[in-house]
């Protein structure tokens, strides 16, 4: 591991989008961890999230991943860029759900090249999804999903997974622009990640029956995916990409149970999949991301 920052000399570090569930909550722990942190917002409607936390080590900017100098002015003088692209229902609304693979893709060049162009950047750790691993015609035969494995776009598309094809293309920019720029990345691909404001339209779901089946249906706690995000981070071993899960749905009663959290005021209907008993055997390895983290302390 790196050595922890200090009062006296925090490190600097960025995180964007610091709006977001998972970006507000890494800007709490690392600010707790004694980091200074530029906390990366598209709006000023957003800053109300950072009104209790402590202000010494906090800086916030608004920064538009379409704003190629807004991204600079969050990064001049930071470390470290932990990134997410994190669309509010609004902005999905919007949006032809092709078009908006586009949009992640253009973000994700625009911040890399932009972390190409900050000469104090070390590493950047970038925020991809299991979903971007899972998706191919092929996928009955795989045994185990495995960092290796990356979805098809072509079939993402032909079957309108719009939140896998949208995953693999930004991340697949991002590794372009780091592995020619010469930038030092990590991706963190997370599973479905739970919580109170999750819901049955969220597009991460598409498809959820065949990834039940196929025993590649996860999801992440919010708590274990900010540690997963600092110890990649801090780690001076972690390299490449990292699947990222704390459950995986493969059991009737565990699918039943997650059904029925989706949403309180809808009736959400059970594939038959999910109610006929059967437990599908686990098909994905999370082993490189918790040997990474075997002495790790949150």
């Amino acid at each position: 591991m790196a050595p922890e920052p200090t009062i006296d000399d925090p490190k600097r570090v960025c995180v964007m989008d610091a709006s977001g569930r998972l970006g507000v909550a890494l800007v709490e722990r690392l600010l707790n961890k004694g980091y200074a942190v530029h906390a990366a917002v598209k709006t000023h409607d957003e800053l109300q999230v950072f009104d209790q936390m402590p202000k010494k080590n906090l800086r916030v900017f608004r920064s538009d991943p379409f704003d190629y100098q807004s991204i600079v002015e969050a990064l001049k003088g930071c470390s470290a860029l932990l990134y997410s692209f994190e669309p509010v229902q609004q902005e999905q609304d919007s949006f032809d759900q092709e078009l908006m693979s586009e949009v992640e893709v253009r973000a994700a060049h625009n911040v890399l090249e932009a972390c190409a162009q900050t000469e104090t950047i070390e590493k950047v750790v970038f925020t991809s999804s299991v979903t971007a691993v899972i998706w191919r015609e092929d996928r009955q035969s795989t045994t185990e999903f495995q960092e290796r494995n990356w979805s098809d776009v072509n079939f993402c598309r032909d079957y309108k997974l719009w939140h896998a094809l949208s995953k693999a293309l930004a991340e697949k920019t991002a590794w372009a622009l780091a592995m020619d720029r010469g930038l030092r990345m990590v991706s963190i691909n997370a599973g479905l990640l739970v919580g109170p404001d999750l819901t049955v339209q969220n597009p991460y779901l598409k498809g959820a029956a065949e990834m039940y089946e196929n025993g590649v249906f996860v999801t992440v706690d919010l708590k274990f995916l900010v540690d997963a995000h600092v110890c990649a981070l801090e780690s001076t071993s972690s390299y490449g990409r990292y699947l990222c899960f704390s459950h995986v749905i493969n059991r009737p009663e565990d699918a039943v149970k997650f059904a029925k959290t989706l949403s309180a005021s809808k009736v959400v209907s059970l594939p038959t999949s999910w109610e006929d008993g059967k437990v599908c055997q686990q098909r994905i390895s999370n082993k490189k991301l918790n040997k990474l983290m075997i002495d790790f302390k949150s």
